[in-house]
């Protein structure tokens, strides 16, 4: 995540204020609620890369000896798996 997971509520809390205050939404739940589930999904697609990258340093554990021979760099070899899965996955980075 590029942002500290700190800033999520509060940049949240300022999205939904903000669209509240300009009537660009009706809400259909209580404040609390809309905050909470608008949060949720934030966070949930600011983690994406996070899960990812993680999902690429456990396909490398595999090859494991073949980066410690410097037969492969770790880098470079991290860089094209990533790449391979969000084309594959139509991520959005």
């Amino acid at each position: 995540m590029r942002i500290p997971k700190t800033w999520v509520r509060p940049l949240t809390g300022r999205i939904i204020h903000d669209l509240l205050e300009n009537r660009q939404i009706e809400p259909l739940v209580a404040p609390e609620k809309l905050l909470d589930e608008a949060e949720a999904i934030i966070f949930g697609e600011l983690s994406v890369e996070d899960r990812l990258n993680e999902e690429v340093r456990e396909i490398l554990k595999r090859y494991d000896s073949e980066i410690e021979k410097g037969r492969v760099d770790y880098k470079s070899l991290f860089d094209r798996v990533k790449q391979k899965l969000v084309q594959e996955r139509n991520i959005v980075l």
